[in-house]
């Protein structure tokens, strides 16, 4: 008997051991789960950071070419034409955007372009998030500064959780983006259809990866590595 009894405590003991050892690992992983919340909250403030000083430039009207793409067009009639494939959350992209972003810009302001984006959406359901208020950005005038914004706050990771909904419509925020239309666009997914559209048409043009730059209908093989904006140029002024 007096075996049985101790066995029994030595069960109970066990128990406790067990739920203790179970309550202590919940805490440590819901502490975990705490901070990357907060983690993720003090990453995403220091990226808006960098829309701190931003320069909203003059709206610039843009449509919806059907026929090439779905691709969002910009002076539409010039003598020369862009056709710029990118996904936003490419990091490549990034860095093309880094050394040819401002001549683009610029080509487009001065109406010396035709550029059309090809908006992708191949990275995942954040490319399609972002992809959805790119157009969204585009009904209203401000695709190439939303455009511009979106890199300079772009993860160093794909798929981070950062391209949600209340996060585009915060980066529209800073580039004048603030109409209740805008926000429904972003947060109802209102032109998922043509960010399909846009997915859909690689194959017909026989784009496979990203940034992929067409100039006059011919693509762009550069001969360095990186992205020289005197290379850039050249080819644009040459085509």
């Amino acid at each position: 008997m007096a075996k049985q009894v101790k066995a029994t405590k030595a069960s109970g003991g066990d128990n406790f051991t067990r739920w203790l050892v179970i309550g202590m690992v919940t805490l440590v992983v819901a502490t975990g789960a705490i901070f990357s919340v907060v983690g993720q909250k003090t990453k995403a403030n220091e990226s808006f950071a960098a829309l701190n000083n931003f320069k909203v430039g003059a709206p610039v009207s843009a449509s919806v070419d059907v026929a090439n793409g779905s691709g969002i067009t910009i002076n539409t009639g010039a003598a020369k034409t862009i056709d710029l494939w990118e996904d936003p959350q490419c990091p490549i992209c990034n860095t093309f955007e880094g050394a040819n972003g401002a001549y683009i810009d610029d080509l487009v302001r001065t109406k010396k372009a035709n550029v059309v984006y090809h908006v992708l959406s191949f990275l995942g359901n954040e490319s399609v998030t972002a992809a959805n208020a790119a157009y969204c950005a585009a009904d209203e005038g401000h695709y190439l500064d939303f455009h511009k914004a979106m890199y300079m706050v772009q993860p160093a990771l794909e798929n981070s959780g950062f391209y949600t909904p209340k996060n585009l419509v915060k980066i529209g925020g800073y580039v004048g983006l603030t109409s209740n239309k805008f926000v429904d666009c972003v947060t109802k997914g209102s032109k998922l259809d043509q960010v399909k559209a846009a997915y859909d048409s690689m194959a017909k043009y026989n784009v496979k990866g990203t940034p992929t730059v067409f100039f006059n209908g011919k693509l762009w093989e550069r001969k360095n590595s990186g992205f020289v904006l005197d290379e850039f140029s050249a080819a644009f002024e040459a085509s």
